[in-house]
């Protein structure tokens, strides 16, 4: 990597962002196609100080991650239709000052469950209430899916239910909800806490097909779950890198190396465990 004048900034805005694959995965993808740029990941409390910084320095493009991508919206001059339907923004373009929402989320994981499953008039229960959740929600519901937000906090999971048009439950009685898909959006089970599950095993039934968004670990302790008791499975790398070939796409102009990066994902997790 030459790093000079001319070297592009991109990073991802997030609190926790430690744990974060996105810099390796970028940075192997502009390495691959000979892009002058890095990308690093910034810890961020104050999203609306974060931008301020990414206008002045004029960062070229970031990601957005827990917990910002509803709160971003308010400090963005423009978003794209999607973006705008969604709620959330998990991608911004600097152009020439003027920064641009994006939202990849969604495509991103309509991808990973395609390869694993059908969504319409599928029975779908997604875990959680924030941006990754709006995402998803709205694929699940422009899929024909019939949709339930389960959630910890009441207020939060109704407002979101009550946007998408869906129905809502809270996380405690979920052995009540219809179920057929059922989709993790929270970072619970993410590294470091990675014992941790959303549900409980009792909760899942054979016929279900489980979805992690965690990607990091590999293989989240739902997930394990899961397959023990016989439930197709969906990883979060899918998403992670399909989400992020758009992101690639949308700041360079150039088709992303998708496998370039899904290889440097995995070998990554895998040196991990």
């Amino acid at each position: 990597m030459n790093i000079n004048s001319y070297t592009s900034l991109y990073g991802v805005l997030g609190n926790p962002v430690s744990h974060s694959l996105s810099p390796v995965m970028h940075n192997s993808a502009f390495a691959h196609m000979g892009y002058n740029a890095v990308y690093l990941a910034f810890q961020v409390t104050d999203i609306a100080s974060a931008i301020t910084g990414l206008k002045g320095l004029g960062i070229k493009g970031a990601s957005v991650t827990i917990p910002h991508k509803v709160a971003v919206k308010a400090f963005l001059d423009e978003m794209d239709e999607n973006a705008l339907k969604i709620g959330a923004v998990n991608t911004i373009l600097n152009k020439e000052g003027r920064l641009f929402g994006y939202n990849t989320d969604c495509m991103g994981a309509m991808a990973a469950l395609s390869e694993k499953t059908t969504i319409r008039g599928k029975d779908v229960v997604i875990i959680g209430a924030g941006g990754a959740a709006r995402a998803i929600g709205f694929g699940i519901i422009s899929e024909g899916g019939n949709l339930t937000v389960l959630n910890r906090s009441t207020d939060k999971g109704e407002q979101l239910a009550k946007d998408l048009g869906a129905e809502f439950c809270p996380l405690s009685e979920f052995s009540r909800a219809k179920c057929q898909v059922l989709i993790n959006t929270t970072s619970v089970g993410m590294t470091p806490h990675v014992e941790a599950m959303p549900v409980q095993k009792a909760d899942l039934g054979k016929e279900m097909v489980v979805m992690d968004i965690v990607y990091n670990p590999l293989k989240t302790t739902l997930l394990k779950a899961a397959e023990d008791m016989g439930c197709l499975t969906v990883d979060g790398v899918s998403m992670f890198v399909c989400q992020g070939a758009a992101q690639f796409e949308l700041w360079t102009g150039k088709k992303a190396p998708v496998n370039v990066m899904r290889e440097v994902v995995i070998n990554t997790l895998l040196k991990k465990v």
